[in-house]
């Protein structure tokens, strides 16, 4: 989330009751969570696990929990719970408004854009021109859709994030701030739903056409020209590239690569990166060819402990 002007970085401490390193008009331009930020963004860590990645990120700000050497050129937020300050932060400069008219006054539509009966588009919406949104299609606030993008009914744009932090008597919720943005050419089926970002976009590229009850985490980011068939789950911050294909049911573990061109055949399971131009199968999935030897392998292992018993 960028803000609509720097601040510096007194005034943030200033507004989480926390202390500061670093220059006190270090000036700070957004938040992101650490799968996407980007130079002047504030990032929080509370683990050490990830207090390395965190520090030399591209984040300029990191919000932390332990008091620490700052790299040069950055500046750190203390604070006893970075989660619960990070979402202090997104509240504030980001307070909840719902649009309570099924479409939203600031919502914008183009030319020749046909939405049907039962539609919900939130604030700051905006769809390009030739578009067709279905019956009952739900799209959520600051979300954007290209030209010639065709959504069918009961289709979910925009919820947010599924992201929690699991405290000892509960899951603390991590507001979502970001955005869905969908480019020219694509075709959303039925029944299907596509989360915003944490606090950036999740983006499906133009030409992208993907069937009916598909699931997309947040910050997710698909190629142009990929292809999704029916009951596919995608979690969040997946790298898919252009031209990839993922048929139905195959689920996608969080943070991996898919690369260009590949494919991942029915019912797979990814919990890695995967190269492209290759066809992959199974779960965990491997390389299709791979993949179909070690089934023959396993069709002919009775008979051999049968000999091996004799």
């Amino acid at each position: 989330m960028k803000l609509n002007q720097p601040y510096k970085l007194k005034d943030i401490a200033a507004l989480i009751n926390c202390e500061f390193v670093g220059d006190e008009n270090h000036l700070i331009n957004g938040f992101n969570e650490i799968h996407m930020v980007e130079e002047g963004d504030i990032v929080f860590v509370d683990h050490p696990k990830y207090y390395e990645k965190a520090l030399h990120s591209k984040a300029t700000t990191i919000l932390i929990n332990k008091k620490t050497e700052c790299p040069e050129g950055k500046a750190l937020l203390i604070s006893d719970d970075p989660f619960r300050d990070y979402n202090k932060l997104v509240r504030h400069f980001y307070p909840s408004a719902y649009s309570l008219k099924q479409i939203s006054e600031s919502a914008k539509t183009g030319v020749n854009t046909v939405i049907m009966p039962g539609v919900y588009l939130g604030n700051n919406v905006t769809i390009g021109d030739n578009c067709v949104i279905h019956p009952n299609v739900v799209i959520y606030n600051d979300c954007h859709l290209g030209n010639n993008v065709i959504i069918h009914a009961n289709t979910v744009i925009g919820a947010d994030a599924f992201y929690y932090k699991k405290r000892a008597d509960k899951f603390d919720k991590m507001i979502s701030c970001g955005s869905v943005v969908i480019e020219d050419d694509v075709e959303i089926g039925a029944m299907c739903t596509i989360d915003k970002g944490v606090s950036g976009i999740t983006r499906i590229g133009a030409g992208t056409k993907i069937d009916n009850h598909v699931q997309i985490g947040h910050d997710t980011q698909v190629g142009k020209m990929c292809l999704m068939a029916s009951q596919v789950g995608v979690a969040g911050v997946v790298k898919i590239e252009d031209g990839v294909t993922l048929w139905g049911q195959a689920g996608v573990r969080s943070d991996v690569t898919i690369g260009k061109g590949a494919v991942l055949l029915a019912q797979a399971g990814l919990g890695e990166d995967i190269e492209a131009g290759k066809t992959y199968f199974g779960s965990p999935a491997g390389e299709a060819r791979g993949k179909m030897k070690e089934v023959a392998a396993l069709k002919m292992l009775p008979e051999l402990l049968k000999k091996l018993n004799q």
